[in-house]
């Protein structure tokens, strides 16, 4: 511990002092003798590093040895190396101060330079002009080659005109020839047959005409399939000429129907009704039309059962039936006519009689008392609660009339058809005259 102790007092020393801990210890150093430790001739050991003992072999110096000690040597290699990684620091610091000092500098002399901000300003405006100049380029370049490809098009076009009327003419004269007579006949085939030139003439453009023919072949198919496409959605969606607007049942329940308020008595020997209807889906007994009383909910009736279409008058035993008539999501035009005095009924589907039976409720006449609605029927108890959803129509109507006689076959065929079908109503129900209300979730539609 003693040896320690001293050990630790000459290094503060050295540290402090070089000189004078090389005065104070310079007899021990002369006597090969520092702070109590033997060495050898060849080797020393050195304990101050973790209790390792350092084995270094002795190397002859040019000093002689009584003047510095292997100890001195160390504390002043320790030294140097303290003093040289203190000026690297300082070195350090001193680059990175220079280095700010620089960037500090440079930062603010672009902050300052207002002519390299315009100058920048002034490159990006050259930039957008360019692309702008570019981007006006290519679309001229798109319309020129446009307005070649047009040309080239209506070019071909002419030919094959003119190859087609070349060709109408040719055949014309053959077939005058061949009127003519058969000797004429050979002469023609003969005298067409004596122009090879004008015939290679032509074939030689056949090759670009044929494929030009069968491109505007290609097209007009095309064309084709679109024109039958729009004709089958507007055979689903059309409105009949005329009638600007339709009632829309959405769905199929005992609240939904519509009222209608006769112009005049309903009590009649006699009557036409006609409509126009497109069913979602008719089930074995969808109600287009009722006339109902207290005594008989179901006095009149025009019906669907399916792809059938019926009418009931006085009750289900005078009843006339048409079979496959009626056809899911499509307008149809549904009328009709019953006389008391004969007992004819008649059914008219899209202006074609499809239905005709006599002796149907004759000498009847319909009581004036009741209740018309578009579909749905009168409940046997006459309250609305009471009524049956299994009987709703669901889909469009339109065009509802009515009247107080029989209309004959041409009428009818003209109230079929849909350009001007809306323009005639009846004096009995007039479809935008009379009062219909639509009750529930049926609502007026354009």
């Amino acid at each position: 511990m003693q040896g320690q102790t001293n050990i630790q007092t000459n290094i503060n020393i050295r540290m402090y002092a070089p000189g004078a801990v090389l005065a104070l210890c310079l007899p021990c150093f002369l006597s090969r003798n520092v702070f109590g430790y033997e060495y050898g001739e060849d080797y020393f050991y050195n304990e101050i590093s973790n209790g390792e003992r350092l084995q270094t072999k002795g190397t002859q110096i040019p000093c002689p040895p009584q003047d510095l000690s292997r100890w001195e040597k160390l504390f002043i290699m320790l030294e140097d190396s303290q003093m040289k990684q203190n000026m690297l620091l300082q070195q350090n610091e001193d680059m990175v101060k220079v280095e700010m000092d620089s960037i500090q500098k440079e930062i603010h002399k672009l902050n300052n330079n207002k002519a390299c901000v315009q100058a920048s300003e002034n490159t990006c405006k050259c930039i957008s002009e360019q692309m702008n100049r570019n981007l006006n380029q290519a679309m001229e370049q798109l319309r020129e080659a446009a307005d070649t490809y047009q040309a080239q098009n209506n070019e071909t076009l002419q030919q094959l005109i003119q190859f087609s009327r070349n060709q109408a003419t040719r055949l014309t004269k053959l077939e005058s020839s061949s009127l003519l007579g058969p000797g004429l006949g050979q002469v023609a085939m003969k005298s067409f047959s004596t122009y090879p030139k004008e015939q290679e003439a032509s074939s030689a453009d056949s090759g670009k005409l044929e494929r030009a023919l069968m491109a505007t072949v290609a097209d007009l198919q095309r064309v084709h399939a679109q024109l039958a496409f729009f004709q089958r959605a507007t055979a689903h969606r059309f409105l009949p000429s005329g009638c600007e607007m339709a009632l829309l049942f959405p769905m199929r329940s005992k609240h939904i129907f519509a009222e209608v308020s006769p112009s005049t008595s309903m009590s009649l020997q006699s009557l036409t009704i006609c409509l126009w209807a497109k069913v979602t889906q008719s089930l074995n007994r969808t109600v287009l039309f009722s006339y109902g009383t207290k005594k008989n909910p179901q006095e009149l009736q025009l019906l669907l059962a399916r792809h059938s279409m019926l009418l009931t008058v006085g009750s289900e035993t005078h009843l006339v039936e048409a079979h496959s008539v009626v056809t899911d999501g499509q307008w149809g035009h549904f009328c009709a006519a019953w006389s008391s005095a004969q007992g004819l009924a008649t059914l008219w589907v899209n202006g074609e009689n499809v239905a005709r039976v006599p002796g149907v409720a004759e000498g009847h006449v319909l009581p004036g008392d009741g209740f018309i609605l578009l579909g749905q029927e009168r409940s046997r108890s006459g309250i609305y609660r009471d009524l049956d959803s299994s009987v709703a129509f669901t889909g469009k109507m339109t065009g509802v009339n009515m009247w107080d006689h029989v209309l004959d076959a041409e009428r009818i065929k003209e109230f079929s058809d849909q350009d001007g079908s809306c323009d005639s109503r009846g004096n009995v129900i007039g479809w935008g005259v009379s009062e219909i209300i639509p009750h529930g979730g049926a609502q007026y539609i354009n």
